[in-house]
């Protein structure tokens, strides 16, 4: 064979081909068609999993900034106790300081004490202490006080009940830093 008849029978064999690929073709297409529909279906499924798992990582980490917040404030609170539950016997001395100068004779002293015990007292208010409200006549709760002793009751209505507060209680914000101390009538 020549040179020209190869090519000849090259060029019969390649538009064969062709024709063929066009029929093979026009037959994938629907083939092709239903790949990209099943590839489209699990590019959907796999996008759901990605917005559920962003989702969830989203919520579980709007639940941690709220822990730490939480956290945070108790820390704050915390810290601030240890300082205030240290000056708690300022206030005790105080008090008792005013109950002496209230007997001398010196008003302007009493005065100028009672200014800066007001101004102290009011600044720990400010930063959530209060008082734990205590008085002879009040019945005894072994949950909010502390009893030191107790003693023959004077009367059948002081029994059970307090008869005398020896140090006053304090709370910080809802909780309870210092209990007061209490004689309970038996």
């Amino acid at each position: 064979m020549s040179k020209k008849d190869k090519t000849e029978e090259l060029e019969d064999i390649i538009s064969d081909t062709d024709v063929n690929t066009e029929d093979q073709t026009t037959v994938e297409e629907p083939a092709d068609v239903e790949d990209e529909l099943s590839v489209e279906e699990k590019l959907q499924e796999e996008l759901g999993k990605e917005k559920d798992k962003f989702l969830r990582l989203f919520a579980e980490f709007e639940n941690y900034k709220k822990r730490t917040s939480k956290e945070r404030m108790d820390l704050f609170k915390t810290a601030g106790q240890e300082v205030i539950v240290s000056l708690l016997p300022v206030i005790d001395d105080f008090d008792r300081a005013m109950k002496e100068l209230a007997k001398s004779e010196d008003k302007e002293m009493f005065k100028g004490v009672e200014l800066i015990s007001n101004k102290f007292k009011e600044t720990l208010k400010n930063k959530g202490l209060t008082e734990v409200e205590a008085k002879q006549g009040d019945s005894f709760d072994a949950e909010i006080h502390d009893a030191i002793t107790q003693i023959p009751a004077p009367s059948k209505k002081l029994k059970g009940k307090i008869i005398d507060v020896i140090e006053k209680g304090y709370t910080l914000g809802d909780k309870i830093i210092r209990h007061p101390k209490v004689v309970v009538g038996n």
